[in-house]
């Protein structure tokens, strides 16, 4: 019977042991966790990153080390919002994260900003947390639910319903965008006046001698206003429109709001830096952002150093 019981006993421990194994942190240091979604936007900041040591989650590779004399994490989401949630939770869980701060690109909304432009949102919101409403008539659409007074205005069918969260000194209430760290705000608003940043794309192997692409005007820092996220890479004028009017958005992308809600749930302050890559359907001709990515990363990334150099810790 013992016999039994002790092979019983060695079949289902390594399943007691996998918890445990999961719990474990790869790195116990407090760090500034500088995200990116995608490899231009991690291109414009690894060479900057000092002491570097990698770690591989899920196939992901994560990298610690010190940026602007500050322990940081450097990581890629992935692009889309699943990505972008599903591991900023993998990293809060198994390193220590004492903040976020976004580094990327993105579309923009606010007609008032260009391209290369880097917009720091007060609150970010999830403009496909919604619902389909169904056509009432010669009336227009009904809504499966209530509207609530407070959400931004519908689109056609489309009516924002905003996402229900709790964390641990909040009960469960609805967002229709979450806030980003009104402390890290200020310190970007200082820093903001000090930085300089490109005006022409980085040369290419495959560049001509005096083809540069240079932008009519320097690039400008702005922080203030909402910034929204969706799954869809968006570049439609009158989406575009209606969302600057309805959620009085400047700034587009498929990452931040799920970022930013799942640092409320944790309770980690969070900033978002975005250049703007292409005006989302406002470009003149065509979407911009195969030209222009590669410079909104680097600019980004120039403000992200500096904001970093000014960090206390």
């Amino acid at each position: 019977m013992r016999g039994v019981i002790a092979s019983a006993l060695a079949l289902v421990a390594p399943c007691l042991s996998a918890p445990a194994l999961a719990d474990e942190r790869l790195d116990l240091t407090p760090r500034t966790l500088v995200m990116t979604a995608y490899q231009p936007e991690w291109n414009a900041l690894v060479h900057a990153v000092s002491e570097q040591k990698e770690h591989s989650l899920n196939g992901s590779t994560y990298l610690t080390g010190t940026l602007e004399g500050k322990p940081v994490l450097l990581m890629q989401s992935g692009v889309s919002m699943v990505n972008a949630a599903m591991n900023t939770q993998l990293v809060i869980d198994r390193f220590t994260v004492k903040r976020i701060v976004f580094s990327g690109i993105a579309g923009g909304v606010d007609p008032s900003l260009t391209i290369g432009d880097v917009i720091v949102a007060e609150d970010w919101g999830q403009y496909l947390e919604v619902n389909f409403a169904r056509k009432n008539g010669r009336k227009g659409w009904k809504s499966p639910e209530a509207v609530l007074p407070e959400a931004p205005g519908n689109w056609n069918f489309i009516f924002p319903r905003g996402v229900t969260v709790p964390n641990a000194a909040t009960p469960s209430k609805r967002f229709f965008t979450f806030a980003m760290d009104p402390a890290l705000l200020d310190l970007a608003r200082k820093v903001a006046p000090t930085i300089a940043m490109e005006r022409c794309v980085p040369p290419s192997e495959h560049q001509l001698p005096g083809s540069e692409l240079c932008l009519a005007k320097p690039p400008k820092v702005v922080v203030g206003g909402t910034g929204v996220s969706a799954g869809v890479y968006a570049d439609n004028a009158e989406f575009r429109e209606y969302l600057y009017k309805a959620w009085h958005a400047r700034v587009l992308d498929m990452e931040s709001g799920a970022v930013a809600q799942v640092a409320y749930a944790n309770q980690v302050p969070t900033i978002v830096f975005r250049s703007l890559s292409d005006l989302a359907g406002g470009d003149k001709h065509k979407n911009m952002e195969d030209t222009y990515e590669r410079l909104a990363s680097v600019n980004s990334a120039h403000v992200v150093r500096a904001f970093v150099a000014a960090l206390p810790d």
